[in-house]
């Protein structure tokens, strides 16, 4: 029987090619991306899978081709065959992808990424317009010193992290550091923002976000350094602003969290996606022992009009559940996107002080 692979399903479906080298690579999603400039369908050439992380649609090979076919899954095999001219009996050479090998670390344990991530924080400064963006969404001064968001450096990455590893930090294992061909330890940020840290219930850093200026699309975006030289890909951490409590609020992306819990004093979960879950189940195992009991959900009003986030949004319930919490979802002005926006809103007209 011939075997087929996700390159044969990306070549007949005439789907952009994968960059050079890479066996990971983005394209736009047939379900979600309605905009040209739009790309959260992750191919993966190397396990041959899938996955958008924005709607959740996932799978692997047929999967893929019945996506964008229509047709049933169970006549996939049949139809490519046909369309590529090969027979059950007699198998036709057909080029290969050829992806290359890159040596990757595991992900460094939480205290190793908090002690690089902090040392590598206090290395850096946040740029007045950033703090303006942040003061502009609601914060005082003192909130946003307290978050250590930073402004990432386009140019001297390089030697900061030279300084690190003298300085006894781990950047193996770390996302967002990697080493070149000459073993020189780089960050793989060459791109203006601001460096969320994204914290655990602890208050540990796992991971980092940058909000990214001057793009209109997929603004935040992990740091990772996946398929690069001894670097690691981040892993979807779900993120806590402020203490555990026993009613929480649930909503998406961590600098959204963090106003939220600034301007309320509620604690606030934030997972980077309504279908991100894995991880958002961890967390909610740890924080059970600390006593949370009812969760909140706070997502934002697209979720009233998106099929796909709403079929997220369903699993997540489930998960919610199945574990045993109470929910419930909170609602506010539909004019305003976010419970951010609707929240500071509130404050603003009550002159905040």
């Amino acid at each position: 029987m011939e075997k087929f692979h996700i390159w044969d399903v990306t070549s007949l479906l005439n789907l952009p090619p994968a960059p050079s080298g890479r066996s990971s690579y983005y394209i736009p999603c047939p379900c979600c991306d309605s905009k040209p400039r739009g790309k959260h369908l992750n191919i993966n050439l190397k396990k041959e899978v899938f996955r958008c992380p924005k709607c959740g649609v996932s799978g692997g090979i047929f999967d893929l081709y019945a996506l964008y076919t229509g047709i049933p899954r169970d006549d996939v095999r049949e139809a490519m065959t046909e369309r590529m001219g090969i027979s059950e009996q007699s198998s036709r050479s057909r080029k290969k992808v050829v992806v290359k090998e890159v040596k990757e670390s595991r992900v460094a344990d939480i205290e190793t990424r908090h002690k690089t991530y902090t040392a590598l924080l206090k290395k850096l400064s946040l740029a007045s317009d950033h703090a303006d963006n942040l003061l502009e969404r609601g914060l005082k001064e003192d909130e946003v010193s307290q978050l250590d968001y930073r402004t990432t450096p386009v140019v001297g990455m390089t030697q900061i992290a030279k300084e690190l590893v003298r300085e006894g930090c781990e950047l193996s294992g770390v996302p967002g550091f990697y080493q070149t061909e000459s073993d020189i330890w780089k960050f793989t940020i060459n791109q203006r923002g601001i460096l969320i840290p994204v914290r655990d219930w602890k208050g540990r850093i796992q991971g980092m976000q940058i909000r990214r200026d001057d793009v209109k699309k997929r603004k935040f975006r992990w740091v990772s350094s996946a398929e690069l030289k001894n670097g690691c890909k981040a892993e979807g951490w779900t993120h806590l602003a402020g203490a555990p409590a026993e009613t929480m609020l649930l909503t998406e992306g961590p600098m959204k969290a963090d106003v939220i819990h600034a301007l309320t004093g509620l604690a606030v979960l934030a997972v980077p996606g309504v279908n991100a879950l894995t991880q958002l189940e961890i967390i909610l195992k740890q924080l059970r022992e600390q006593g949370l009991q009812k969760i909140m959900t706070a997502f934002d009003m697209d979720l009233a009009t998106n099929p796909h986030v709403q079929k997220g949004y369903r699993q997540l319930l489930l998960l919610l559940d199945g574990m045993g919490f109470q929910f419930g979802t909170y609602l506010w002005d539909g004019s305003y996107k976010g419970l951010d926006d609707y929240v500071w809103k509130f404050c603003l007209n009550r002159k905040r002080k």
